[in-house]
């Protein structure tokens, strides 16, 4: 039933039964539920063959506490009714096979095009069950990497601060001096700015505050290396919007 929970109580309340008791009748009576052929099968995999494309994605999701699916899309459907090809329960690759396999190879063998991520199992399922297909690897996994390991050499140089920061505090204490913390000309101290660098590195320059203006004037004189990356991961960013498909 697509209706909301409330909406399902107006309409309970309206026929004098409760929500749930409306929720029974229309899954155990009203609907095809119980005489649907897929039912026995339901909870490990689902296959809605009429719904296969030449273009299909891979990809795995979690959908409740934390256990993964692997779903094949029709991209023409673009996320709407329709979409889904199969539902599969896990990811290892064996069993998302068998199931796939399960839509008639000559059906399969019309696909001309699946996307996925770089994981090992999603290549071979798409190389198996889809043999005429070219396998493209989706553009958001290629610059989730890229933002990795832009925020690695950022984690990296904090770590370095923090350490300093410590070995500067023991100094302190050993020669019975005060330890004064070094601040930057916009008040940031060195583990702060590296901290606090970390949400303007995933946007474009064109979407950032003043304040993150001047922090990241800071952070690139001070780190080269953190502004190359930055720059290498807005280009891929940019050859992939300005790419059509």
């Amino acid at each position: 039933m697509d209706s909301k929970p409330n909406d399902c109580n107006a309409i309970a309340t309206f026929y004098g039964v409760t929500g749930k008791k409306l929720q029974h009748q229309y899954k155990d009576f009203l609907s095809d539920f119980r005489t649907w052929d897929q039912l026995s099968h339901a909870k490990q995999w689902l296959i809605f063959a009429k719904n296969l494309g030449k273009r299909l994605s891979i990809d795995e999701t979690s959908l409740s506490n934390g256990e993964l699916y692997t779903f094949l899309t029709n991209k023409a459907g673009k996320g709407k009714k329709w979409s889904i090809v199969a539902m599969i329960a896990g990811t290892k690759a064996e069993t998302v096979i068998s199931i796939i396999e399960k839509i008639p190879l000559k059906a399969r063998n019309q696909v001309t095009k699946i996307t996925l991520d770089m994981a090992a199992n999603m290549g071979l399922i798409a190389k198996k069950c889809f043999p005429n297909a070219i396998r493209v690897t989706d553009r958001f996994h290629v610059q989730k990497l890229a933002l990795e390991a832009l925020q690695e050499i950022r984690i990296k140089y904090r770590w370095q601060a923090i350490d300093q920061e410590n070995e500067a505090i023991e100094k302190a204490k050993k020669t019975n001096k005060k330890f004064e913390m070094k601040t930057l000309i916009n008040g940031d101290t060195l583990k702060q700015l590296l901290a606090r660098s970390r949400y303007f590195l995933y946007k474009n320059k064109s979407k950032w505050s003043k304040n993150q203006i001047d922090r990241a004037a800071l952070l690139f004189e001070l780190y080269p290396d953190i502004e190359k990356a930055y720059n290498l991961a807005q280009d891929l960013r940019n050859i992939f919007e300005k790419t059509t498909d």
